[in-house]
């Protein structure tokens, strides 16, 4: 999926602080019919968003006009069970661009890469950190910065360094898709070529 450049996010949080989240709370299989991409965005987490009756429940975190922003703050084991592709559509159709957890399932954590939502690894209790800032202050600014791979509470300067292929970092950085990547280096395989 070709994605604009990533390289610098500066946002307030929307702090999800529950453990364990699967794909299908993430997007519920029932909604898993479509073919493209977009529309997925109105039913992430749409079982925990919603009663029976289609009314936003005002108890639950993204119903709660003081939390908005392009970065999701996680509990631990985000993106577990299936390996549904929908999950990374759904929360990048949402408008978040990074995920923070201190810890995701592997192939949810890929997914998000090749859909340009850039998933955060952190410590426990780099984690605990930023939900606790979040807690005193909704407003509170996250820094994430590919180049140099890190991610920063900027009220504070506290921060920490988070682990990325080189490769995803690079198509990230450069808005890229595998096809694009390919394409990009067309001119060094057909030099490579044209010296055997």
């Amino acid at each position: 999926m070709p994605s604009e450049k990533f390289t610098y996010i500066e946002s307030t949080a929307v702090p999800l602080n529950i453990e364990n989240v699967d794909t299908d709370q993430i997007i519920p299989a029932r909604f898993l019919k479509a073919t493209t991409r977009e529309g997925f965005g109105e039913n992430l987490f749409r079982d925990w968003r919603y009663d029976r009756n289609n009314q936003p429940k005002a108890d639950f975190v993204l119903n709660d006009n003081k939390y908005k922003g392009t970065i999701l703050v996680a509990g631990k084991n985000f993106g577990s069970g299936s390996s549904r592709e929908h999950a990374a559509w759904a929360v990048h159709d949402y408008g978040f661009k990074v995920v923070v957890s201190s810890f995701f399932a592997d192939i949810f954590k890929n997914n998000a890469l090749n859909n340009g939502v850039l998933p955060v690894q952190v410590s426990a209790e780099f984690l605990d950190l930023i939900f606790g800032e979040i807690e005193k202050n909704n407003k509170t600014i996250v820094i994430v910065d590919l180049e140099k791979q890190e991610i920063i509470l900027k009220e504070s300067g506290k921060k920490e360094n988070f682990e990325i292929n080189s490769y995803k970092k690079e198509c990230l950085l450069n808005g890229y898709d595998d096809i694009d990547y390919l394409l990009n280096l067309k001119d060094k395989i057909a030099a490579f070529e044209e010296s055997k």
